[in-house]
């Protein structure tokens, strides 16, 4: 009998950690997505491949580097050295004004570094899988299993609805 109800609680816990996690991701998107699409139209990055990147690299803006640095992309870059307490802390992680700023210098490195920049070239905005393959080709993460996450949180959440919005929003993609 101990057992059955230890089971259930793991069940139960892994059920409501599970929708908690939606939850956040849904927030994320919702507080974003207005941005990424905007930034999507000024630089032919496809927004679902900003936020479902964003998502990933930053927990949903949990990580210590989204809320401390505003970096949701884990860009590397010089920092302002800053103080926790009386404690110098270095990073080697670039420094944010806001959460947009980091949007923006992404969609900045896609568009115009040369390792990237053939991407907003040759393909459309449209095109979501050629540029999460194309991008993890290009090396911007080592993990073999970085593009299936990524394209799995975009299939999930259903970002891809956010690349064919003209400037005016269309109907929202449904909600998990």
């Amino acid at each position: 009998m101990k057992k059955i109800l230890l089971f259930a609680c793991l069940l139960i816990s892994t059920f409501a950690a599970s929708a908690q996690t939606n939850s956040n991701s849904q927030s994320y998107i919702d507080k974003f997505k207005s941005n990424a699409i905007r930034i999507m139209h000024e630089s032919g990055v496809p927004a679902s491949i900003i936020l479902a990147i964003a998502m990933h690299e930053s927990a949903s803006g949990n990580s210590k580097l989204a809320r401390t640095q505003n970096n949701h992309f884990g860009m590397k870059g010089k920092s302002p050295v800053s103080y926790s307490g009386r404690k110098r802390v270095h990073s080697s992680f670039k420094q944010y004004d806001s959460a947009s700023d980091s949007f923006q210098d992404f969609a900045r490195i896609m568009t115009e570094r040369k390792q990237f920049s053939h991407l907003a070239q040759s393909l459309t905005h449209y095109d979501y899988k050629s540029w999460v393959k194309g991008i993890q080709r290009s090396g911007y993460a080592s993990s073999r299993a970085w593009g299936n996450q990524v394209l799995g949180l975009i299939r999930k959440y259903e970002l891809h609805a956010y690349d064919e919005q003209p400037d005016s929003v269309k109907a929202e993609p449904k909600r998990n």
